[in-house]
């Protein structure tokens, strides 16, 4: 038989509009790193080929083909009865054929889809050619096959699987807590990632686009929101991946994108979300696909299109998707003195538009070009979701635009037998991404906040009170090779990432007024009918003026973080049976660097993984690894805004190197930084204050309740051990069964040192003292003391008043222990009418830190905060049955049961007179990362709330039209309505894990629920 070329693919097409000019200089460096040089590719294939009595059949012919990118590919099998493929295109399906032997029956699989960053393994069982009553053997459609090429923990979403699964908007990451090992998160601001992988913070999780960075640099999470219509599939590493992925001890979210081929195809569609006219009424608030809250009157509507197929048959391929997002939200603006009483509307508008163009230049040789940008919009109109005072010209629009422009190239040799000999693979991303928390919907001016004659807000209006407009740039260059000798598959590899961030940040540049009004005055607004249109100009000009405060310093922060990665590592196949995979891997993160001139150099990874097949349907598995994170860029910009290079403050950095709380040879100038600060004066008239010139002798006398400094010994990256052993066996050709047994044992985590804490104070839970905060002030390394002229202290003789209470320093000496055991039975369909995936986690994690704000709670006693985690969960099952009841039709349900998330008991003010009882001033705030005390007698997080259950629906009808398939779906969340107070995404601030006064008070106080039931409807036109 004569074999056509093998292809596959990447492209040029007129993107040059989105290369601006520090794109184009990495641009131009690229090509100059990659000029004359053959370019490369990714995903993998390793075909076991064993007669019935499991034994390898070697010299076979195995045929492998893709005809939906013309690639053909014919090998022998190896002494192992095996054929290894790598470097192979994700687009399409493969069909694996072993012709007729004089022993054997022929064989066949079809239908085989790969993904991204993985060899995909499978075992073809050839009868016996006497014995066999049919002359093939043919298996079509999914099949469950064991790993057995490695000892890494994985799940997998397909394409189809999330065709069956109720997701909710069409949103990506609403199906990945279907996956073992993932779990919905609780986070520590509204936008935060929503999935937990281990029970570890959701911000260190590395998400991925076949294979390349996604990652939102300065906090975390994904860069640029992949929509289902772009996705092929889902792959989720969560323990013990090889030495080529790094820069997260968590886990990798790794999504392929979607591919054309030589069938033209695609889709339309349109979804709604109806809201308050079906959904079950509730009196908690929800939250939109941003994780910011919404209640009344909230809709949905979704339109967007998909199109793929060939330019070039063989050859060249493109596929473009388009979706929308349109959120109608309400809020309540209720101020009965005024007479005001409307609905606000407001809108979310997300965007998000993706182009791939896949070039088979030969056999060889293929390329890809793949575009995503992303342009969100949610808008804070004013009012509240149970009625506020903020009018809609205090109203702000947030902003998250992301652009990915990735060009990836893959260049494979064959040796004479047609197996791959050497793969190389060169690849170079640019992203951006900017996010402006607060884009004001009205003229810059001042914002004031007025209260009522007994000091309740009454209103809100003006300029918005802070900045946050945050932009980064990321380059980012990745060569990989695969050499194949003998029974070694030898993979080496570097990544070079360099970031360049910006950060306008800081109070109102326009002036901040908090103001008191009297009746009279108050009246004299509610007859000029303005309603919620009144600006700041319309209030009385003589009110009283209770605070005035401007920033000082409008000013953006600016730096670059490199990272350098490099790793080598060997596939040995040393029998049939047994497969060692050991490597080693080294990253550079040069923010380790901190206050220090020297970063943290030692990140030596090493990783290996032992893969023992029993026989042809069960294998066992041993791995370990070492794994490090990236260092957040937001530990270092919070250093950089929250700091001051003022004398007083110099000074007071000298004090505490003199007593050894500092290290002597701390270079206070790398240390400080003149970051914003807010000055304020206490008698002006209204809108008479000063502009920022004239008070910018402040800064140096400014006090400040706390400020931070740069760690003078730079930061250890924080890394885990992780180990694991495993079993798996596969039932049948549709059936895998897989239990794993991990532990990771997590150091150099970060949190927050106060280098001028105030003493310890124990507290005796049956006689309760608390201290008050001149005492706790006067208990720090530097004493704080006050004046009628505000708080200061004695150095050295020296009265300093621009100085902070509280000295803070990030500090990466955190633990935390897991251990978990996982239960997976997954069944594929084939030719039955059903398909399932049951998972069950038994687990705990331990930690002394949350969050890179993380704080003790008192006198930094770190070893008071060993406790569970914020997202530890006991037991976790869940379950997916799809039914394929009649043609056409699909019904599917899943189930998600999980035991409660720890509470974090804090002091019941109503009973000791405050919630500081230690005094310290840190009762503010988020209780999860330490700014509260704990109720007297309780450790943190020692108590629990009730389970979570939920069960989710989807079915969809198919109707044949014209060559085009209607198909009609309803999805249904939390389909028996029930109150979940626990166990689903949440900001921490609004949660229900913080309650007051001890376990034994029985108190919850239920701030928020999971969603109710909720209806969402689609059509979708498929051709």
């Amino acid at each position: 038989r004569e074999i056509p070329d093998s292809t596959e693919r990447v492209s040029k097409t007129p993107f040059s509009g989105y290369f601006n000019s520090g794109l184009s200089l990495g641009w131009f460096i690229l090509l100059g790193i990659l000029a004359g040089q053959p370019l490369l590719g990714q995903s993998g294939l390793l075909i076991s080929i064993v007669d019935t009595n499991q034994q390898p059949v070697i010299g076979a012919l195995v045929q492998v083909e893709n005809t939906g990118i013309g690639f053909v590919r014919e090998m022998p099998t190896n002494t192992f009865g095996q054929v290894k493929l790598d470097g192979l295109s994700t687009s399409g399906t493969y069909d694996i054929r072993v012709p007729e032997g004089i022993f054997y029956a022929a064989g066949e699989r079809t239908g085989l889809q790969l993904v991204s960053d993985k060899t995909t393994t499978l075992t073809l069982v050839l009868k016996d050619k006497s014995l066999a009553l049919e002359s093939i053997t043919v298996v079509a459609g999914s099949q469950q096959t064991i790993n057995t090429v490695n000892a890494q923990v994985a799940s997998e979403l397909s394409s189809a699987a999330l065709r069956q699964l109720p997701v909710e908007g069409r949103d990506i990451t609403r199906a990945l807590y279907r996956l073992p090992n993932i779990t919905q998160a609780t986070g520590f601001y509204p936008e935060a990632p929503n999935v937990s992988i281990n029970g570890a913070n959701a911000l260190y999780t590395n998400y991925q686009i076949d294979g390349l960075d996604n990652n939102e640099n300065f906090l975390g999470g994904q860069r640029f929101a992949m929509p289902v219509g772009f996705t092929s599939g889902v792959t989720a590493l969560t323990n013990n991946f090889s030495a080529e992925h790094g820069l997260t001890s968590n886990g990798v979210i790794n999504i392929t994108s979607r591919s054309g081929s030589n069938q033209t195809e695609g889709e339309v569609f349109y979804i709604t979300r109806p809201g308050p006219v079906m959904d079950a009424p509730s009196a908690n608030a929800q939250r939109d696909l941003s994780g910011n809250q919404v209640k009344d009157g909230f809709q949905r509507h979704q339109v967007g299109f998909g199109l793929g197929g060939p330019l070039v048959k063989d050859r060249t391929f493109y596929y473009i998707n388009a979706e929308h997002t349109t959120d109608l939200k309400q809020n309540l603006l209720n101020i009965p003195q005024l007479g005001i009483n409307e609905t606000v509307p407001g809108t979310n508008r997300f965007n998000y538009i993706s182009g791939k163009i896949d070039q088979h230049w030969n056999a060889n040789f293929r390329s890809s070009l793949r575009i995503n940008t992303g342009l969100v919009s949610i808008e804070q109109q004013g009012g509240g979701l149970e009625g506020g005072v903020t009018l809609p010209s205090a109203g702000y629009v947030q902003q998250r635009n992301s652009l990915n422009i990735a060009l990836k190239n893959t260049y494979a040799k064959k040796n004479v037998g047609g197996a791959d000999h050497f793969i190389y693979e060169s690849h170079y991303q640019y992203g951006q991404f900017h996010w402006n928390y607060a884009e004001p919907l009205s003229e810059a001016g001042p914002n004031v906040t007025a209260l009522d004659p007994v000091g309740q807000p009454l209103l809100i209006t003006g300029y918005p009170d802070f900045v946050f407009n945050e932009k980064e740039s990321t380059h980012l260059v990745q060569q990989k090779w695969t050499y194949y000798k003998a029974n070694h598959r030898l993979k080496a590899g570097f990544q070079v990432k360099s970031s360049r961030f910006t950060l306008l940040g800081g109070g109102n540049p326009n002036g901040s007024y908090t103001i008191q009004l009297n009746q009279d005055q108050i009246e004299t607004i509610r007859q000029s009918n303005l309603g919620s249109n009144i600006r700041p100009e319309d209030l009385p000009s003589d009110a009283e003026v209770l605070f005035y405060g401007i920033e000082l310093r409008p000013q953006s922060f600016q730096n670059w973080q490199h990272i350098f990665s490099v790793y080598l590592e060997d596939l040995w196949s040393i029998n049939p049976r047994l497969n060692l995979n050991y490597g080693l891997r080294y990253d550079y993160d040069h923010l380790s660097r901190g206050g220090n001139q020297r970063g943290d150099l030692n990140n030596i990874a090493p990783r290996i993984s032992l893969n023992y097949k029993l026989d042809q349907r069960s294998s066992v598995r041993f791995g370990y690894g070492m794994y490090y994170d990236k260092i957040l860029y937001a530990l270092h910009s919070d250093a950089l805004q929250f700091n001051s290079n003022s004398a007083d403050y110099r000074a007071q950095i000298q004090g505490l190197i003199d007593q050894g709380i500092l290290p002597n040879d701390t270079d206070i100038a790398a240390v400080t930084n003149e970051g914003n600060l807010v000055a304020s004066l206490p008698q002006v008239g209204y809108l008479q204050g000063p502009p920022a010139g004239q008070l910018q002798d402040q800064r140096e006398n400014l006090f400040q309740n706390e400020l931070r400094i740069l760690n003078p010994d730079g930061y250890a990256n924080p890394y885990s051990h992780q180990f694991m052993a495993g079993y798996q066996i596969q039932i049948n050709e549709k059936s895998l069964i897989y239990v794993d047994l991990m532990h990771n044992r997590s150091y150099n985590l970060f949190r927050l040192r106060n280098l001028n804490a105030p003493a310890a104070w124990p507290l005796d839970p049956e006689n309760v003292i608390p201290r008050t905060l001149e005492d706790a002030d006067q208990s720090r390394p530097i004493p704080i003391y006050a004046d009628d002229q505000g708080n200061y202290t004695i150095l050295q003789g020296d009265t300093l008043r621009g100085i902070a209470r509280n000295v803070v320093m990030t500090e990466s000496k955190g633990r935390s222990n897991y251990y978990a055991l996982n239960f997976t039975w997954q069944k594929e369909r084939g030719q039955d009418n059903y398909d399932f995936r049951l998972m069950y986690t038994l687990s705990l994690l331990e930690n002394n830190t949350e969050d890179i704000n993380f704080r003790a709670m008192d006198s930094n006693d770190f070893g008071a905060e060993w406790g569970p985690s914020i997202n530890d969960r006991t037991y976790l099952i869940q379950g997916i049955f799809s039914y394929f009841p009649w043609q056409r039709w699909t019904l599917t349900l899943a189930s998600l049961m999980q035991s409660g998330q720890p509470i974090n008991r804090i002091p019941d003010a109503t009973r000791y007179g405050t919630a500081d009882l230690n005094g310290d001033g840190s009762a503010f705030g988020d209780a999860y990362v330490g700014n509260s005390d704990r109720s007297p007698g309780e450790s943190r997080n020692s108590d629990r709330l009730p389970w979570s259950v939920t069960l989710d629906a989807n079915a969809f009808y198919t109707l044949p039209l014209k060559g085009t398939e209607i198909e009609l779906g309803v999805q249904v969340f939390n389909l028996l309505n029930a109150e979940n107070l626990s166990g689903y995404a949440n900001n921490a601030t609004q949660s229900n894990q913080i309650q007051p006064g001890p376990a034994s008070s029985g108190v919850l106080i239920r701030r928020n629920a999971a969603p109710p039931r909720q209806f969402q409807f689609s059509v979708r036109a498929l051709f």
